[in-house]
């Protein structure tokens, strides 16, 4: 049997990219979008599909997609933060969290 593939899904409505296997939502990044900046904050994967490699997956894809769309990445979240230090190729497009952007994030999550 073969190992559904996993898709990344660009949620705008609730600020988030999820990542489905075989139409469940097995994880998400969070974010909130501030001026040209996409300030990501939370990331989490379901324990039911822990160990394969989703989060990374996920991460990537949502990185991806903010290049495209010419914002920037501002990496609040742990995982997106390590990810980042793993993925050089991004480091053209993130910006350094600083103590505004968690005062604004804070702000804007209540």
């Amino acid at each position: 049997m073969t190992q559904p593939t996993p898709t990344v899904e660009h949620n705008t409505a609730k600020h988030r990219y999820e990542i489905h296997v075989d139409g469940e939502r097995a994880g998400l990044t969070a974010y909130r979008d501030r001026g040209d900046q996409r300030v990501f904050y939370h990331t989490e994967v379901d324990d039911a599909f822990a160990g394969q490699g989703l989060a990374a997956r996920l991460v990537q894809e949502a990185l991806t997609d903010v290049r495209a769309s010419g914002k920037r990445i501002v990496p609040v979240c742990p995982y997106v933060a390590k990810f980042l230090e793993r993925h050089e190729e991004f480091a053209d497009i993130t910006d350094p969290v600083t103590p505004d952007v968690l005062t604004w994030l804070d702000s804007h999550l209540g």
